[in-house]
C-alpha cells in the first residue's frame, strides 16, 4: 500500500495527538517505517512535506490540517485542536451529560429514515455504503461515510439550463455524505463530529445525523460552533414522525470535490464505486434509475419499523 506525504502526515498527527514540525513528522515517519510507503527520491523529503502541508493549509478551505504555531512552525489536525479545547472545558459540562440509556433501535435502523428524509425533503437519491465490502488492506479509520447521496438538477432545471451549466464548467450535480449516529450528547460529540468531518471531506455537503440530540443549551451552542467552523450540517431524524425530521444546522456547500479522496474510496469500497458509476450513467441518460439506489419506504412503513 502506497501513501502520499499528506496521508502520512495525517496518520502521524492522528497517532501523536499533538502539534509537530515537518522535521518531527518526517523523523517519526522514518522511525515507524511509514517513509517506505511514499514514492519519493527527493533528498530533502521533510522540505517537501512542509511545502505540501503549508500550501494545503493556505489554499484549501477544507484542509484537515491547521497551523498550530508560527515559531517554530508546527502543524496539527483540526480534530486534535478540538480535543484540546474540549479537554479544557470538560469539567464544566460533566453535569450536562445525557443519562446512560439503551435505545430500542440500532444505528442501521436509521438508514431508511434518512433515505426517506433525503428523498422527499432534500430531493436527493441515497445509497448505503457497506463498510464490510471494503478492501481490508487499504482500510482506514474514519474514511467511510454511512450513506452517500446525489442531487440531480433534472427535476428543477430545464434541459437548456443543464446544458449551459455543463458547458460553462459549473457543477450540475451535488454529492452528499452522511454520518449516522443514534444519539448526540456531550459524551459523544467529539468523536461523532470529527468522524463526520473526516468521512465527508470529499463531498459538496456533509452532515452528521442523529435521532436523539441533547437539548442542553450549552451543548447546542457547542454543536453550532463546530458546525460553523467546519461546515458540517446537522440533521435530526424523528422516529415517531418521519415528516418532522429537520435540518438543525445547514452544511456549508463546497464547490470543489476532493477527487483524491473520492478515488481512494472508490478503490477501497465497491458500494462507493457503484454509486459513482450510477451517477455517471444517470447523467449521461438524463434519467435517474431510482430502483438502483436505496429503497424509499413509505411513512407508515417507517413508523411501524420503529414501533416494533
Amino acid at each position: 500500500m502506497s501513501m502520499t506525504f499528506l496521508q502520512v502526515a495525517q496518520k502521524i498527527l492522528a497517532e501523536e495527538k499533538h502539534p509537530l514540525s515537518p522535521n518531527e513528522i518526517w523523523r517519526t515517519a522514518v522511525n515507524r517505517g511509514y517513509d517506505k510507503l511514499i514514492d519519493t527520491n527527493g533528498k530533502t523529503p521533510w522540505s517537501t512535506l512542509y511545502a505540501l502541508i503549508f500550501v494545503d493549509v493556505r489554499d484549501n478551505p477544507s484542509s484537515i490540517f491547521t497551523l498550530a504555531s508560527e515559531q517554530p512552525k508546527r502543524f496539527d489536525l483540526k480534530g486534535n485542536q478540538l480535543l484540546i479545547s474540549e479537554a479544557q472545558t470538560s469539567s464544566t459540562i460533566k453535569d450536562n451529560l445525557l443519562p446512560a440509556r439503551k435505545l430500542p433501535y440500532l444505528e442501521k435502523d436509521l438508514h431508511p429514515l434518512m433515505v426517506y428524509f433525503g428523498f422527499y425533503y432534500l430531493k436527493i437519491y441515497l445509497k448505503t455504503i457497506n463498510h464490510n465490502k471494503s478492501d481490508r488492506k487499504a482500510y482506514g479509520e474514519w474514511v467511510h461515510p454511512d450513506i452517500v447521496g446525489c442531487y440531480y438538477p433534472f427535476a428543477d432545471w430545464s434541459s437548456e439550463v443543464v446544458d449551459m451549466s455543463s458547458a460553462m464548467g459549473n457543477p450540475t450535480v451535488k454529492l452528499f455524505s452522511f454520518e449516522l449516529k443514534r444519539e448526540l450528547s456531550f459524551s459523544s460529540l467529539r468523536e461523532s463530529f470529527f468522524q463526520a468531518v473526516s468521512n465527508s471531506s470529499w463531498a459538496n455537503e456533509g452532515y452528521l445525523v442523529a435521532a436523539e440530540i441533547d437539548n442542553d443549551e450549552g451543548f447546542r451552542d457547542e454543536l453550532q460552533r463546530l458546525s460553523a467552523s467546519f461546515g458540517i450540517g446537522v440533521i435530526r431524524l424523528n422516529t415517531e414522525d418521519p415528516d418532522s425530521s429537520e435540518i438543525l444546522m445547514p452544511a456549508k456547500t463546497k464547490d470543489i470535490l476532493d477527487w483524491e479522496t473520492i478515488n481512494k474510496l472508490s478503490g477501497m469500497n465497491s458500494d462507493f464505486s457503484d454509486f459513482l458509476k450510477r451517477v455517471q450513467n444517470d447523467l449521461k441518460s438524463r434519467e435517474v434509475r431510482r430502483e438502483l439506489f436505496d429503497k424509499v419506504l413509505g411513512k407508515d412503513d417507517l413508523i411501524n419499523h420503529f414501533s416494533k
